[in-house]
């Protein structure tokens, strides 16, 4: 079961109220104009086939097409920020709570979460297999000046990628161009870059599972609480942008947290492995491991 729901602005509900009793716009020769919503997301939620597993679920239920942008998280909140979006749905927490506390949105939802891998060439040339300290992992590799391949996008994974560095006592920016490359891509195109060049690299796990040119890549660090990776849905704040089309995108944020919703993301595998985990009830680090 899903729990208690936090409540929602008295403007926003009602602007939910007065659209649920407007009659529906009619097109010229009668038909009922084709409702959609346009969603920024993460390259993570579309590359994974997460949206193409879901989507076609709530359309079906409620006839509203959505319309998916997939992007980095930096990239997806500047495009809700201009008014491009009706949802935001995206992984970098810190940032989406700056987002909805300017007033660019109205309030932030948990919805799923799973966590970051690091990955690199099975002769490990950092030794660090096994390793449960992430930052600790990639400082070795800086130590040793392994080949590593960062997103370089402003990306939610770019993002917890310079937290961990930080955290390690790094800074790789001065080594960009010799061991540390910048690919200033998505999720599926870094990691296909990391394979070519027997690199490490800073995954999503949903990416990882999907990814099927890994070459010498393996899985070689995990279960860090700093990995953790939840993901949050916002409905942008139509006082900002009045054509924020405020019924259809509280729809499909409330078919996220249902009972339905939640089931059709838990639901979601690549060869019978979860690659998101429902979180409607905003579990943490601690719960998640």
């Amino acid at each position: 079961m899903v729990g208690p729901r936090p409540r929602l602005g008295l403007w926003v509900r009602s602007r939910l109220l007065a659209g649920l009793l407007a009659t529906v716009a009619l097109a010229p020769g009668g038909c009922a104009e084709q409702r959609f919503i346009t969603v920024a997301s993460t390259t993570s939620t579309e590359n994974s086939g997460l949206f193409a597993a879901i989507l076609p679920r709530f359309e079906a239920e409620t006839g509203i097409q959505v319309r998916v942008v997939a992007v980095g998280t930096g990239q997806a909140i500047r495009l809700a920020m201009r008014g491009d979006a009706d949802v935001l749905l995206v992984h970098d927490r810190t940032e989406e709570e700056r987002f909805v506390a300017e007033g660019w949105g109205v309030e932030r939802f948990d919805v799923m979460y799973n966590d970051f891998v690091l990955v690199g060439p099975g002769a490990d040339p950092a030794a660090v297999r096994g390793e449960r300290d992430a930052a600790g992992a990639l400082a070795r590799m800086a130590a040793s000046a392994a080949p590593f391949v960062s997103r370089g996008d402003d990306s939610g994974t770019h993002r917890a990628e310079r937290r961990l560095w930080r955290a390690g006592g790094v800074d790789p920016t001065g080594a960009s161009g010799s061991w540390y490359r910048e690919s200033g891509a998505g999720m599926g195109a870094t990691l296909n870059t990391a394979a070519a060049m027997d690199a490490y690299t800073l995954s999503d796990r949903a990416t990882w599972l999907s990814f099927r040119n890994r070459r010498g890549l393996e899985l070689l660090v995990e279960g860090d609480p700093r990995l953790f990776n939840p993901y949050g849905a916002i409905l942008v704040n139509p006082e900002r942008h009045p054509t924020v089309k405020v019924r259809e995108g509280q729809a499909f944020i409330d078919w996220l947290l249902s009972d339905e919703g939640q089931r059709a993301i838990g639901e979601f595998r690549r060869d019978g492995k979860v690659l998101f985990f429902p979180n409607a009830r905003g579990a943490s680090a601690s719960d998640a491991r």
